[in-house]
């Protein structure tokens, strides 16, 4: 498949701080593409680069086989969503989609056409003649894809655009923009520190974390497959575990299993990326949803602990106990299932975990 963005060993210094380093990552045509990350990680410095309103001090950027570096933004085939939107408020809906064709100094009639046509794509036919602040949150922001979209670009930026959304309308547009991509084709490119956005989303993401990809992965081996601790801990809910590798082993499929005591002297068997000789230090990772709350007596090789439960979460379908080990004073979050039902549980009782060994992962304590 085609590549429509080509970034090679990408490097952006300030000083001697290093705020993109040696970034490296193809998007294939049509895809979705994510770069997942926290405040600060330079993620935003990356975009900026990508967009041509900063150059970076090494690398390579290539849109379509074309390097880009020294090409001014408005010479480059991609287009930027903010987060903030910058729509014209003087402007009704359809001035502002025909903004960037009236640049171009494009014919009034194609300008009407193209115009017609890009609001039909994205849901607003008939918004014509509104005015930006007769619009809804959602609509604003079809608005400003709109805009960006009919000028056909290779790729579209889209730096945290539903930051500035209610959590009811956020959760809509995250479904809205996978559909509408899904529809137009073009190549996105998302910028977002809500690992959810990136997951719902993106067809692959790349965590970021100071500077550098930690992992660029589909959203499902990024949940499920963790290469780094960064990312099991920043993608996801986790529960983390300090212990030492008491024994190591592969397993017939080729899978490292790992025998941990943990500090509190809890004995578990879990999985690994690669090999560790006894005696190394570990953090051991388990989702929330991986743990069976009163496993029946019958299932066996699962490990097993018990806790004292602390508090019950109630939040719908992601409904959490927090609870401590007995072997320990740490609090774990335990999801509760929709299949049972565990309304008998109460604040101060004791209730015996299970989860399976390929249900954790382990890496050497950071």
């Amino acid at each position: 498949m085609a590549i429509d963005l080509s970034v090679q060993h990408v490097v952006k210094m300030f000083g001697d701080f290093s705020a993109v380093d040696d970034v490296t990552f193809e998007v294939e045509n049509g895809r979705f593409f994510s770069i997942l990350g926290p405040s600060g990680c330079g993620k935003t410095t990356l975009l900026r680069l990508i967009a041509g309103f900063a150059e970076p001090s090494e690398g390579i950027i290539e849109i379509r086989g074309e390097n880009v570096l020294g090409l001014p933004p408005n010479r480059r085939p991609v287009n930027l969503v903010f987060q903030h939107l910058a729509l014209f408020p003087m402007m009704n809906v359809a001035e502002n989609v025909a903004f960037g064709l009236k640049r171009r100094n494009e014919r009034r009639g194609d300008i009407h056409r193209k115009v017609s046509a890009m609001l039909e794509r994205v849901g607003l036919h008939g918004f014509e003649t509104k005015k930006i602040d007769q619009l809804s949150g959602g609509q604003k922001q079809r608005v400003a894809i709109a805009r960006c979209l009919i000028l056909e670009p290779a790729v579209l930026l889209l730096d945290e655009p539903l930051g500035a959304l209610d959590l009811k309308l956020r959760e809509q547009m995250k479904v809205e923009l996978k559909k509408l991509q899904a529809e137009v084709g073009t190549t996105f490119m998302y910028i977002t520190h809500d690992q959810s956005e990136a997951l719902v989303m993106s067809d692959h993401v790349a965590v970021m974390n100071n500077g550098k990809f930690e992992q660029v992965d589909t959203p499902q081996n990024l949940y499920n497959n963790p290469q780094t601790p960064f990312v099991a801990k920043f993608v996801g809910d986790n529960n983390t575990w300090t212990g030492m590798v008491r024994r190591s082993t592969e397993s017939g499929d080729g899978s490292i299993v790992l025998e941990v005591e943990t500090r509190e002297g809890e004995r578990f068997m879990t999985r690994s990326a690669y090999p560790m000789t006894p005696g190394t230090a570990v953090d051991l990772f388990l989702r929330p949803e991986a743990m069976l709350i009163q496993p029946d007596s019958t299932l066996t090789g699962l490990n097993r602990f018990t806790a004292v439960v602390r508090s019950i979460l109630f939040d719908g379908a992601n409904s959490r106990v927090l609870a401590c080990p007995e072997a320990g004073d740490r609090e774990i979050l335990v999801a509760l299932p929709q299949n049972r039902q565990f309304d008998h549980i109460q604040i101060n009782d004791t209730i015996e975990i299970g989860w399976d060994s390929q249900s954790g992962i382990c890496f050497p304590a950071s």
